[in-house]
C-alpha cells in the first residue's frame, strides 16, 4: 500500500547522492577586485550554457532519468529551508513555530536552495548612487547605474538587514553589500572544533568562509585571504572568481577544452570591453532548460543579441539598426554621441574626452546602457540591451550579422595576441570539439550514456539500468578516459593517446645533497657541452 502512495519518480533518500557527483570548477584570479565582479557577472549568464554543453548526468539511483545534469539533483539533496523559508506555512503557522536559534528565526522567505543560481549580480549599478552624485554629470551616471542595477537584478534578494547596513555602514557599495547580505540568510552547516570563539574576526575569515562556503552557487566571488603576515609584501592569492557549473567529462582532453574555453572568453569579454548581460530571470530560465534531455542540441535559451555598444542608430531614432559587428567601422555610436552631447551641455566639458580608468574594468563595462527610458534623450534603449532565444549553436557560432558567436570571437582573441602556433593548434583542437557538439556533430556524455544503456541487449525498456549494464558502461567509459577505446561519437576524429602507469611517479623528486664534486662537476659539463651544440 505504502509502494502505491509512491508517486512515480527516482527516490534518493541521501545527500550523497547530490554531493557525490563530480564536475568541472575552474578558479580565476582577476586583475583586482572590480575586474573579478565583472568576471563573476559575465560567467553567470555562461553557467547554464556551460552546464548543457557538458551534460553528464543521465543515469540516478540505477534509472535512467528524464534529465541530462546534476544541479538540481544537488540543489535539493543540500536544500534545509524550513516549511516557512520556501513559503509552504500561513503565518499564524510561522508564528508558532519560530525557531530562535536559526538566522530569521527560520521564517524569513527563501526563494532559492543554498545550492542552486545566482541571485542578484554584483558588478552593474556599482559605481554611483543618485544620492551620492556630486554634480549634474554624477547624478546622470548614478540614476543611469542604478537603472541597470533594477534591470538586470530582477529577483527577489532576501538578506540579512544587520550584514547590509553594517556593510554600508563601512563603505561597501550597495550591490556588493546586497550579496554579502545575501549569503548571510544562511546558518552554518560546518563547524571545526577550536575554530569559533578562538577565531579572531579582526584578523582571520573563518567565519565569513564557513558561511561562503556552504553556499553552492554556479558562480562564487572569493575575496584574498588574509596574510599570516601583515608586513609580508610578498605576491598573495587575489580577487578570484570560480566557476562552477560545469559537468565532468570521460577524458582529460573534453575536461581540458572547456577550461581553456571558459578562460578564453573571460579574456575575450575583457580585452574586447564586451558583455553578456541579460536579467537574472532568463539565467534561471535557462538553468532549468540545461537540463532537459540533449538540450545542447535540442533547446534553446535566452541571451544578449549585442555585446557591444551600437554602431549606429536604432530603432527609437528610426534609423535601420547597425550592429558593429557587421562592418569593420571604428565610428563612434550615434547613440553614444547624443549622450555625450547632452552631458558636456551641462558640464561645460569636451564631448571627445573618455572616462578612463586605473583600474582594468572600463566605463563600457561598469556601466552598460539601461533598457528603459533614456530622460536624457527621451526614447527608449531596448535594441541594446535586447535578448533572444537562440540555440547552441548560434551562441557558439554566431547569428546574423548582429551575434558574431563565442568561438569566432575566441579566434579573434587569439590572432589579437599573436598566439603561437603550437598553443593556437591545441586550442583549435579544443574549439572543434565544443562546435562540434553544439551543433549536434558530437554527442553530450550524457546523450552517449543514454544512448549505450538503451542499446544494451539486457536493456528491457523499463528505465533500469542493471548490475550487467552498469558493469558494462563503466568498463566503456574507463577505458574512454584511458585512451584504450576510441569513441568517435564522443570526440570526432580525436585520438586520445593512451594513459599508462609507466612511468608514472616512479622517480621521487629527490631533494639529497650531491656529496661528490665529480658527480656534479660531470653533470654541469654534461648539459654545458649539449648547450654549445
Amino acid at each position: 500500500q505504502q509502494v502505491e502512495q509512491v508517486r512515480p519518480a527516482i527516490h534518493m533518500d541521501a545527500m550523497a547522492f547530490g554531493m557525490g557527483c563530480c564536475c568541472i570548477q575552474v578558479t580565476f584570479q582577476a586583475q583586482d577586485m572590480e575586474e573579478s565582479r565583472f568576471i563573476y557577472d559575465q560567467l553567470a549568464v555562461l553557467t547554464p550554457i556551460l552546464m548543457a554543453l557538458t551534460a553528464s548526468t543521465p543515469l540516478l539511483r540505477g534509472r535512467i532519468a528524464d534529465t541530462d545534469c546534476r544541479w538540481g539533483i544537488i540543489s535539493e539533496c543540500v536544500d534545509d529551508r524550513t516549511p516557512a523559508e520556501r513559503g509552504l506555512k500561513n503565518e499564524e503557522e510561522q508564528e508558532s513555530q519560530a525557531q530562535e536559534e536559526l538566522v530569521g528565526k527560520g521564517q524569513r522567505r527563501l526563494y532559492k536552495s543554498r545550492y542552486d543560481s545566482i541571485s542578484t549580480y554584483i558588478c552593474q549599478g556599482a559605481t554611483m548612487s543618485a544620492s551620492s552624485a556630486t554634480n549634474d554629470s554624477d547624478s546622470i551616471r548614478g540614476i543611469k547605474s542604478n537603472r541597470v542595477l533594477n534591470i538586470y537584478n530582477d529577483l527577489p534578494v532576501p538578506i540579512d538587514e544587520g550584514a547590509y547596513k553594517r556593510l554600508r555602514k563601512n563603505g561597501v557599495d550597495p550591490a556588493l553589500s546586497q550579496h554579502i547580505a545575501h549569503l548571510f540568510v544562511r546558518d552554518p552547516l560546518v563547524v571545526f572544533d577550536g575554530a569559533v570563539g578562538e577565531v579572531d574576526d579582526a584578523t582571520q575569515t573563518d567565519h565569513f568562509e564557513s558561511i561562503q562556503s556552504t553556499n553552492w552557487q554556479t558562480v562564487r566571488w572569493k575575496p584574498p585571504p588574509p596574510r599570516s603576515d601583515p608586513y609580508d609584501l610578498s605576491p598573495h592569492i587575489g580577487w578570484r572568481t570560480e566557476f562552477r557549473s560545469m559537468e565532468i567529462q570521460l577524458t582529460d582532453f573534453e575536461n581540458a577544452a572547456f577550461t581553456a574555453f571558459v578562460v578564453l572568453v573571460t579574456r575575450v569579454l575583457i580585452s574586447f570591453d564586451l558583455n553578456l548581460y541579460v536579467p537574472l530571470s532568463r539565467v534561471d530560465a535557462n538553468m532549468q532548460r540545461a537540463h532537459t534531455r540533449n538540450a545542447a542540441v535540442k533547446g534553446e535559451f535566452f541571451f544578449r543579441r549585442h555585446l557591444a555598444p551600437l554602431e549606429e542608430g536604432d530603432d527609437g531614432f528610426g534609423m535601420k539598426y547597425k550592429s558593429m559587428f557587421a562592418s569593420n567601422g571604428k565610428d563612434e555610436s550615434i547613440n553614444d554621441r547624443l549622450l555625450k552631447e547632452q552631458m558636456a551641455e551641462k558640464t561645460n566639458t569636451n564631448i571627445d574626452n573618455t572616462d578612463t580608468s586605473s583600474n582594468s574594468a572600463t566605463t563600457n563595462q561598469r556601466e552598460v546602457p539601461s533598457a528603459i527610458k533614456n530622460n536624457i534623450l527621451n526614447r527608449i534603449d531596448d535594441e541594446e540591451n535586447s535578448y533572444e532565444e537562440m540555440t547552441m549553436a548560434e551562441i557558439m557560432t554566431g547569428k546574423g550579422d548582429y551575434f558574431p558567436g563565442l568561438i569566432p570571437l575566441v579566434y579573434a582573441y587569439l590572432d589579437y595576441i599573436n598566439c603561437d602556433t603550437t598553443t593556437r593548434a591545441r586550442l583549435s583542437q579544443y574549439l572543434t570539439l565544443i562546435e562540434k557538439r553544439a551543433m549536434g556533430e558530437l554527442l553530450t556524455p550524457a546523450t552517449y550514456i543514454r544512448q549505450m544503456v538503451q542499446n544494451h541487449p539486457k536493456y528491457q525498456n523499463d528505465s533500469v539500468v542493471s548490475k550487467e549494464i552498469a558493469y558494462d558502461l563503466m568498463v566503456a567509459c574507463h577505458e574512454i578516459g584511458l585512451g584504450k577505446r576510441p569513441c568517435p561519437e564522443l570526440l570526432g576524429d580525436i585520438s586520445i593517446e593512451e594513459l599508462t602507469m609507466e612511468g608514472a611517479y616512479d622517480v621521487k623528486l629527490d631533494s639529497k645533497r650531491i656529496h661528490s664534486n665529480e658527480q656534479l662537476i660531470d653533470l654541469v659539463q654534461r648539459y654545458t657541452k649539449r648547450r654549445s651544440k
